[in-house]
């Protein structure tokens, strides 16, 4: 059987930033440090970080007082920031980059007057988040036949920005229902769609022409490793999203030849490797990897954790901190 590797895949730098935030204030403060929500959407990865000492809360008030907070990679509300401050819980915020640029773009657009449209999926929590972020009201839009119902005047002055893990090709669809509908929309350019989300999805595509069965390394609720399985699927290949390769069922493999392996933004590379081996105890395996984008971006961590001491006596501020 031959294994062709997605290039790139796994981790993106917002998901490394995130991970080590919460790796370097448990060396740097000790045990424990409290994590709203899942630093990242991978089981292992919030698993080998209890094991070191953090702890995982969905609400603030569930952090004691004084005790070290980081807020995830997707992102918080300003109540969240808000209730932080108001509490005097030393802050990290693990936001990636990327998610803050869309916060800036909401605000941006509508404090020029502008009615926001987010493309995005309901529920999830850098939604929330962005929601959360914006001064004023926010339509959130999931598929192109929500834009028929939005109650609004064809001549609104509309703006739309996009949850960071949907691609060019996810959204193109509604930013096009959305021009088709009403006679003033604008957006960020299509530069500004997260690169790993688009670069992972094309490496998919590119993948689907040279496999028969394709396999994606992820969490259930990682919405960009589910948006990577259903390309396969919409290329017309049998495409499973599994954890790691104790998911892996032999019946997915009867009569392939070729494996495309890929592993969303939030999955690392130890998991990809599990899966490798998975398939070697069905049989001999060549692992091959495709040529692709290979990323060099890295995002600076918090000032609180890029120097041994600070202007805060060695522990992060009341508010969220960005590089």
């Amino acid at each position: 059987m031959r294994v062709v590797l997605a290039q790139p895949r796994g981790f993106c730098a917002g998901v490394v930033r995130a991970i080590d935030i919460v790796d370097k204030a448990l060396e740097k403060f000790g045990r424990p440090v409290y994590v709203r929500h899942e630093i990242v959407h991978n089981r292992h990865v919030v698993d080998g970080l209890k094991a070191k000492g953090a702890i995982f809360v969905e609400e603030l008030s569930e952090v004691p007082e004084g005790a070290i907070t980081v807020f995830s990679a997707h992102g918080v509300a300003r109540s969240v920031v808000d209730e932080a401050k108001t509490r005097n819980l030393p802050v990290l915020d693990a936001t990636c980059p990327l998610v803050s640029k869309v916060h800036a773009q909401g605000k941006y657009y509508v404090t020029r007057g502008r009615t926001l449209i987010l493309i995005g999926h309901a529920g999830h929590p850098e939604v929330e988040g962005t929601m959360g972020r914006v001064p004023g009201p926010v339509h959130l839009v999931g598929a192109e036949s929500e834009v028929a119902t939005l109650d609004l005047p064809a001549d609104t002055p509309l703006a739309y920005v996009t949850q960071t893990t949907l691609s060019v090709d996810d959204t193109k669809t509604i930013i096009s229902a959305l021009k088709a509908r009403f006679t003033d929309v604008v957006g960020p350019d299509t530069a500004d769609i997260c690169y790993a989300t688009q670069h992972r999805q094309s490496a998919v595509r590119d993948l689907c022409r040279v496999a028969d069965v394709i396999l994606v390394v992820g969490a259930k609720n990682s919405s960009n490793s589910s948006r990577l399985r259903e390309i396969g699927i919409e290329e017309g290949l049998p495409s499973y999203l599994i954890a790691d390769g104790s998911e892996l069922d032999p019946s997915w493999l009867q009569g392939v030849e070729t494996v495309g392996l890929t592993a969303g933004a939030s999955a690392p590379e130890e998991l990809v490797l599990g899966v490798i081996e998975a398939l070697r105890r069905l049989g001999d395996v060549e692992v091959v990897e495709m040529d692709g984008i290979r990323e060099d971006i890295e995002f600076r961590l918090p000032a609180a954790l890029r120097s041994a001491s600070d202007r805060w006596g060695g522990r992060p501020n009341g508010g969220s901190r960005r590089a």
